[in-house]
């Protein structure tokens, strides 16, 4: 019997890993529809299905280490991270995936659910919540739609000498906005930014100000989920205080 290791866990899903393989229970099985449709759709590397048993998905595990984590310094080299950036620009490019993807009014509608529970809850200062959720606004303007991860955190890339073995995690998979997926990348590790850029390519219409938005906005939105779950805040908190 191989060792049993708990991914993560909590009332949503839980993912394990028993060897090379990966085990992700998920109690919404949209979710998982998402996520099987969309590697399918991908075309860059992701975990190969081995087989599906709802409300079980098996995948294989990824060689390599993950590009970043945040709230912690990143060991990989520019150059990962400029692979990294290249890797979204090809999702980018793709054709879009048939469902469709959360609009600037719902994002809006959320951004003010995630700020009224802030500050009644006491997590975060009303003064720090209300300059970020100002920042955040900038994000909230009509977009062309891309085929997006959704999630395209730094932990969900995997690297091996600097070239992508393969990208985890694909249940917010949709249409939406590309510099929110760059934006997601380099959550926390803004530093990174120009070297994801140098990857993804100079063509795009780049705004900063709309980058440091899905940063405060991501992070305003996921507080609220990792208390309620009983994950640790920090990392995000640490972003929003450091947004200028």
């Amino acid at each position: 019997m191989k060792k049993v290791e708990v991914v993560v866990a909590h009332h949503d899903c839980a993912t394990v890993r028993v060897g090379d393989v990966f085990l992700k229970i998920d109690a919404d099985q949209r979710r998982t529809d998402v996520e099987v449709q969309a590697m399918a759709m991908a075309p860059i590397p992701t975990p190969e299905v081995l087989w599906r048993k709802p409300p079980v998905l098996a995948l294989a595990a990824l060689s390599g280490t993950a590009l970043g984590r945040l709230g912690e310094p990143s060991t990989a080299s520019p150059a990962a991270w400029a692979d990294a950036g290249a890797a979204a620009r090809m999702l980018h490019d793709a054709p879009l995936p048939p469902w469709p993807g959360r609009s600037p009014d719902e994002l809006e509608s959320q951004l003010d659910d995630a700020c009224g529970w802030l500050v009644t809850s006491g997590v975060l200062p009303t003064t720090e919540v209300m300059r970020n959720r100002r920042i955040a606004e900038a994000a909230l303007r009509p977009w062309t739609p891309v085929f997006v991860h959704g999630d395209l955190q730094a932990a969900h890339v995997f690297l091996d000498k600097d070239e992508i073995t393969g990208v985890i995690d694909w249940t917010e998979a949709g249409r939406g906005d590309a510099l929110f997926d760059l934006a997601t990348l380099t959550l926390g590790h803004q530093e990174h930014l120009n070297d994801v850029l140098t990857g993804y390519g100079s063509d795009i219409d780049l705004d900063l100000d709309v980058i440091r938005a899905w940063w405060s906005l991501r992070s305003l939105r996921a507080i609220r989920w990792l208390v309620e779950h009983r994950f640790d805040p920090a990392p995000e908190v640490a972003v929003l205080n450091s947004q200028p």
